[in-house]
C-alpha cells in the first residue's frame, strides 16, 4: 500500500484533509441548526431540501477529492495534481453560490412561516457560510503551492520511464489529461444529478427514474472509456466518443430548460447552483471529447506499453502502482528524437 514519502508529498495530502474537517465540520453545523429550525411539514417544500443536498455534495465532494489526490500521489501523476487545484476551484465557486441560495431559501421557508418564530437561522449561518468559502480559497492558494513542488518533484520520475523522446511525452501527457478528466467528469456528473433529482423532481416523475437510471450508465461509460484508451480499441472509442456528444446535448437542453418561463419555478431552488455544475459539465465534456479523439489518433503510435500498469521495482516503492510504462514490451528507446 503506498504512503506519501516525501515532505510535499505529504504537506499536499495533510493540506487536503485539514480543508475538508474544516468545511464538513462548518456545513454540519449549518445543517443541524437549519434541520432544527423548521417547523413540521416543512419537509415537503424544495426549499428545505437544499441545505441537507448541498451538505451531502460537499461531503462526497471532499472524500471524492481525498481519494483523487491520494490516487494522484500514488501515481505521480502532475496532471491529476493541477486538476486537483482546478478542482477546488469549483469547489469555492460551488460554495459561494450556495451561500445566497441558503438564503432565498430561508426567505421562502419563513414567508411560508414553515420557520419557527424564535429561530434566526440566517443570523447564525451566515458567518459560517461565508467561512467556508474562504477556508476553500485558502486550500486553493496552499494546494497550488505544493503543486508547483510536486511537479518539480515527479517530472524526473516521468521523465525516467518516458525518457527524452518529445513526441511520445506528448502522447502520454495527452492519456493522463484524458484519464484526469474522466475522473473529475464522474464528480461534476454526479453532482448535478443529485440536485436534480433532489431537489427539482418529484418521484412520482418519469423523468426521476430516467435520470436515476442513468446514472450507473455513465458510470459505465467512464470506466469503458478508460479501458478502451488503455487498450486501444478504436471501435469502442467511437462509440464512447458518440456519448459525450449526447452528454453534451443532454447538459445544453437542461440549461436552456432551466431558464424557460414555462419550466423557471421547478427549477429556482436550486438553479444557480444547477447552473453552476452543468456549464462546469459542459467545459469538461468538450474537454474530454478533445482529449478523447486525440489519444484515438495517437493509437498504433507505440504508446501503449508506457501505459500498461506496472510495480517499480525499486526498493523505495515496490509496492506502488503507477501509470508509468511497462518494460513487459521491451525496452523503451531513450535516445533523443528531435521534433
Amino acid at each position: 500500500m503506498y504512503r506519501p514519502n516525501t515532505p510535499w508529498t505529504w504537506t499536499f495530502l495533510i493540506v487536503a484533509f485539514i480543508q475538508a474537517a474544516i468545511v464538513l465540520g462548518f456545513e454540519g453545523f449549518v445543517f443541524a441548526t437549519f434541520q432544527t429550525s423548521l417547523e413540521e411539514g416543512a419537509g415537503r417544500e424544495p426549499q428545505s431540501r437544499t441545505i441537507p443536498t448541498y451538505l451531502t455534495l460537499f461531503i462526497f465532494g471532499f472524500v471524492y477529492q481525498l481519494v483523487l489526490v491520494y490516487d494522484a500521489l500514488r501515481l505521480k501523476n502532475t496532471i491529476q495534481v493541477i486538476g486537483l487545484c482546478i478542482y477546488n476551484v469549483g469547489l469555492l465557486i460551488y460554495a459561494s453560490v450556495q451561500m445566497d441560495q441558503i438564503r432565498q431559501a430561508i426567505v421562502t421557508l419563513k414567508t411560508k412561516t414553515l420557520v419557527k418564530p424564535e429561530a434566526n437561522i440566517w443570523v447564525t449561518c451566515q458567518p459560517y457560510l461565508i467561512a467556508v468559502p474562504c477556508v476553500i480559497a485558502l486550500g486553493t492558494v496552499l494546494l497550488s503551492g505544493v503543486a508547483w513542488k510536486l511537479y518539480d518533484e515527479f517530472a524526473w520520475t516521468i521523465y525516467k520511464h518516458i525518457s527524452a523522446d518529445l513526441k511520445m511525452k506528448k502522447r502520454y501527457l495527452t492519456f493522463q489529461i484524458y484519464i484526469a478528466l474522466l475522473k473529475f467528469d464522474f464528480f461534476f456528473f454526479l453532482g448535478f444529478t443529485v440536485q436534480f433529482v433532489v431537489i427539482v423532481l418529484e418521484a412520482r416523475d418519469i423523468e426521476f427514474a430516467l435520470t436515476i437510471a442513468v446514472i450507473p450508465v455513465t458510470i459505465a461509460i467512464l470506466v469503458l472509456a478508460a479501458f478502451w484508451t488503455r487498450k486501444e480499441n478504436k471501435a469502442g472509442m467511437i462509440i464512447i466518443i458518440f456519448f459525450y456528444f449526447a452528454a453534451l446535448a443532454y447538459f445544453l437542453f437542461k440549461l436552456v430548460r432551466m431558464y424557460q418561463p414555462a419550466r423557471e419555478g421547478a427549477y429556482k431552488p436550486a438553479r444557480r447552483s444547477l447552473t453552476t455544475f452543468a456549464v462546469i459539465t459542459v467545459i469538461l465534456i468538450v474537454l474530454t471529447i478533445v482529449n478523447a479523439i486525440a489519444c484515438t489518433l495517437n493509437f498504433d503510435r507505440g504508446l501503449k506499453p508506457h501505459i500498461t500498469e506496472k510495480k517499480v521495482g525499486n526498493e523505495e516503492e515496490k509496492d506502488l502502482h503507477t501509470e508509468m510504462p511497462s518494460m513487459a514490451h521491451g525496452p523503451v528507446p531513450s535516445r533523443m528524437t528531435i521534433d
